[in-house]
């Protein structure tokens, strides 16, 4: 059987927490990579297939994030099933075979197939990992390891474009592609050696539809689980546009498309500081305080930069600052938001991170694609949807706790 053949290593037998919380986020952060390091090599993709608009180069990264999001739908029941470890070297496996295929894509269209394929397997990292922290942890121990994973995660994006940069410097556009296959082969080999099985032989479930349905209908019917998944669906719509038009604003408004890979790793770079901050704090003064702080943050900082654009103020120094505080309440609210999600969520962890994975990078990517398309050579359109995303979500926060913001977790 899969279960058995990809067994692998006992829980109690290999990893440290340390090497634990490092290959986590070296599974989380493949998707980073299969997107960020694409943003510098858009321009050249863009006309190596002569695309109808500008803007239409951000489906390059738009479509990887939906085939994500569906993608998610499937990881989570499959691993509920045949175990967490045997499905990451499925995925790990598949992604390799994908970026491959788009690196000999010969028209656009083909390219933005693959893409959707891509994410759509690359989605086993991001729901089986969190399946596996949930698997382990609970409550604000969960929340301080999803810290630690995010904030390695979050080294990431700061490099990535400029991996993209140095590889465009010696090779075409479809080297990229080369190097995502690598990656992928080099975790997958870490993750086949010293990978536990995490998923307890009890809460196996079975792949019979009625199962899995069930398992939708109470993630959906659960306050905390769906609350927060919408009010994270509005913050990753806001995230989307920013990734995909970042190459635009930087190239477009500022004119220093040179400096693509630095403005974005100077806005991202907070993020990391941000979540490993969040790891220390969040158990003094809880999931629900720092992350609503965070989000009242956001709220805040958005309003003031769309207000500063409008009135003509706006620079590249300006940008940088107030997008790298945007980023770093957004990391606030993002890692406590996912684990008050999972709260109730225990004994179908794979099934209900699918779920909220699903609504949360769909939702978010159709968000983020109507901001992105909205781009109009100035950073109006992106500010306005952060701010107005970012109000949306502190909405439906109040509404999920019945306007009690701020509030610790009840006892028991």
């Amino acid at each position: 059987m899969l279960e058995s053949a990809l067994a692998g290593p006992t829980a109690r037998s290999r990893l440290g927490q340390r090497e634990s919380v490092v290959l986590l986020a070296a599974l989380m952060a493949l998707n980073a990579i299969g997107i960020d390091a694409m943003l510098p090599a858009l321009p050249a993709i863009a006309r190596q297939f002569r695309v109808a608009s500008e803007n239409d180069q951000q489906l390059v990264i738009i479509l990887y994030m939906l085939g994500f999001g569906v993608g998610q739908l499937f990881w989570g029941p499959l691993g509920d099933r045949f175990g967490r470890r045997p499905m990451l070297v499925t995925g790990l496996s598949l992604y390799a075979l994908l970026a491959l295929g788009c690196g000999f894509a010969t028209s656009f269209t083909w390219l933005l197939a693959g893409r959707v394929a891509m994410g759509a397997v690359a989605a086993s990292t991001r729901v089986l990992v969190i399946a596996m922290v949930r698997d382990l942890f609970e409550g604000e121990a969960m929340a301080r390891v999803m810290s630690l994973v995010f904030m390695i995660f979050m080294v990431v994006p700061v490099v990535a474009p400029s991996l993209g940069q140095a590889v465009l410097a010696f090779a075409p556009w479809q080297a990229i592609f080369i190097v995502l296959a690598i990656y992928a082969l080099a975790i997958l080999g870490w993750a086949f050696v010293r990978l536990p099985e995490t998923l307890h032989p009890e809460d196996q479930r079975s792949l019979d539809p009625s199962v899995i349905l069930q398992g939708v209908r109470l993630v959906v019917q659960d306050r905390l689980a769906i609350g927060y998944t919408l009010a994270g669906t509005a913050l990753f719509g806001a995230l989307s546009a920013y990734v995909a038009t970042m190459q635009q604003i930087t190239a477009d408004v500022f004119h220093a498309a040179q400096l693509v890979p630095l403005v974005f790793a100077a806005c991202a770079a907070p993020m990391s500081a941000a979540a490993f901050t969040n790891s220390r704090i969040v158990g003094r003064f809880g999931l629900r305080r720092v992350g609503h702080a965070g989000l009242i943050a956001l709220v805040a900082v958005g309003a003031l930069h769309w207000a500063l654009a409008v009135a003509g103020q706006e620079s590249l120094g300006l940008f940088i600052v107030l997008q790298g505080v945007a980023l770093v309440a957004f990391a606030l609210c993002s890692s406590n938001f996912g684990a008050l999600a999972m709260t109730n969520m225990g004994h179908f962890a794979g099934t209900a991170s699918s779920v909220q994975g699903v609504i949360s990078t769909v939702g978010g990517a159709l968000i983020g694609l109507v901001i992105g398309r909205a781009f109009d050579g100035t950073v109006v359109p992106y500010l306005a949807g952060l701010t107005l995303t970012a109000c949306a979500a502190l909405v439906i926060v109040a509404v999920t706790e019945r306007g009690r913001l701020m509030e610790p977790l009840p006892a028991g």
